[in-house]
């Protein structure tokens, strides 16, 4: 296990080094914290540099400590590093000691608000909130088991969430997408994710990102796993790994066109042994649902109609564009 909390990034980092550079050193390293001085990073004061390594690394390992020049001290850039994951930052020594051993999580830093005051000292660290409701919400979608449905349910979910926000969708090493007809529905290379999400950050609400076998999920702010709750599909899944289920503790399970009963998601869960976030029955892709407004409420998008709306009328998923 290799440490970095006992020296700043700049006993092994050059000025000169760009954000690439390091994400070369460091991708593959195992650590328990990293200590990294902003300024070693060639540009730093572009944002977009800082967005490539939280992309790259586990930002939640990352202690980042800033400078204070004008640029790295806006509420803009800020909101950034919170946007992209990065909860713990500091301009001092005190700081980075404190940060060692009481490390933030968003919950720490979304209940301070102050984005208009800049830095907001706190047990000499600095917290600042996520971006308020216009700031673009990352929603990576996965399935867990195969075939369980993301293309199709995220072409759902942003024709319904367009309603009311601006949305995006990219897909991840695949071409599926093309099928759509949807000129706000693309395909990328793992690698480019990160450019993808820099021309949409702070443009539209929201982007849906189809991960497939992408690892980058540190790039959205929530991520769901989709399973298809079907006997065959279920077992199909735990012969791959007999401990995927232990490792879904914490997220976001969603059963995706499940005919289960609500006693048969019980059962499920009491015998997976997690909680499922939601029950998708199976739905028609031409006609509005509520059944999916009222689990995007529940993800938070709360400008999203539950009243009894067939949607009809509105021709959403007509074939002719």
């Amino acid at each position: 296990m290799i440490n970095f909390s006992a020296f700043s990034s700049k006993e092994v980092l050059s000025r000169s080094d760009e954000a690439s550079c390091m994400i070369s050193k460091f991708e593959n390293f195992f650590y328990e914290k990293m200590i990294l001085d902003i300024t070693a990073i060639k540009d730093y004061k572009d944002i977009k540099n800082i967005q490539n390594i939280s992309i790259k690394l586990d930002a939640s390992k990352i202690i980042l400590l800033l400078d204070n020049s004008v640029e790295t001290s806006s509420k803009r850039y800020i909101s950034d590093l919170v946007s992209m994951g990065i909860y713990n930052f500091t301009q001092n020594k005190d700081g980075i000691l404190y940060l060692l051993d009481h490390q933030n999580s968003y919950k720490d830093v979304a209940n301070l608000q102050q984005l208009d005051k800049g830095f907001i000292p706190n047990n000499n660290i600095i917290n600042m909130t996520r971006a308020d409701e216009n700031k673009t919400r990352v929603l990576g979608i996965r399935n867990l088991t195969n075939d369980a449905g993301a293309s199709t349910l995220i072409y759902m979910l942003k024709k319904q969430l367009e309603a009311n926000y601006t949305v995006f969708a990219i897909e991840i090493d695949k071409k599926d997408f093309r099928y759509f007809n949807d000129k706000n529905m693309i395909s990328t290379a793992n690698e480019d994710l990160g450019k993808e999400l820099l021309k949409l950050n702070g443009n539209v609400d929201i982007v849906l990102i189809d991960l497939n076998t992408s690892n980058n999920e540190k790039a959205c702010n929530d991520v769901l796993y989709l399973v298809e709750p079907s006997i065959l599909k279920i077992n199909e899944l735990i012969t791959k790994d007999n401990n995927v289920f232990a490792n879904l503790l914490d997220k976001k399970v969603i059963l995706n066109r499940s005919l289960l009963s609500q006693k048969d998601v019980e059962e499920f869960e009491m015998e997976a042994g997690i909680r499922i976030f939601f029950s998708i029955p199976p739905l028609n892709d031409r006609e509005r649902s509520l059944a999916l407004d009222k689990f995007l409420v529940k993800l938070g998008f709360l400008k999203q109609d539950t009243g009894n709306s067939s949607g009809k009328e509105n021709k959403l998923f007509g074939i002719f564009k």
